[in-house]
């Protein structure tokens, strides 16, 4: 195998037209590029941020529920139970299925990277009318580390190496 076949794909210029892009090569005996690595070690990163995010809820299950309820004297402990339960289990399969994409993502599939930034793309737009229509804060303690996140494994999974890598089984 010569030098050139073992070399990552070269970077882009910010200017290039779109017309002189071209698709990665296929090279199934490609090594595992720093930028899949680390976006599906962001993704997992994700996934522990969101548990803890959960496990907070969780703890003030009620003041949550109660923002939302105009009568909190309906809230009974049996449907607070209820919700709870359905919501941990809605949340808790979400953030497992992302989880799974993760570890799929660090052996090489392209779907998985492509759901997972496609999910990103849509945190960040949301976070952002959250911004700039509702005037909600960007904080530590709110949508800060989701945020950041979202743009890293956004710039990691959209790398040149990382589609090389995903489409390195792909016959042509």
């Amino acid at each position: 195998m010569s030098r050139r076949e073992e070399r990552p794909p070269e970077k882009r210029a910010a200017f290039e037209l779109p017309a002189a892009l071209e698709r990665p090569r296929a090279d199934p005996s490609m090594k595992r590029p720093i930028s899949t690595t680390s976006g599906a070690a962001l993704v997992l990163l994700r996934v522990a941020a969101g548990l803890y995010w959960l496990v907070t809820v969780a703890l003030d299950w009620s003041s949550w529920v109660s923002v939302y309820d105009d009568d909190p004297a309906d809230l009974t402990p049996e449907l607070l139970g209820v919700t709870l339960v359905v919501f941990l289990v809605v949340v808790g399969g979400f953030l497992l299925g992302e989880a799974v994409f993760g570890l799929l993502i660090l052996r090489g599939r392209n779907f998985p990277r492509v759901v997972v930034m496609v999910f990103a793309v849509l945190s960040i737009s949301t976070a952002f009318t959250g911004w700039w229509a509702q005037g909600q804060d960007i904080r530590v303690g709110t949508t800060l580390v989701t945020l950041a996140l979202d743009i890293l494994i956004l710039l990691a999974l959209s790398s040149r190496s990382a589609a090389a890598y995903a489409h390195r089984r792909r016959r042509d």
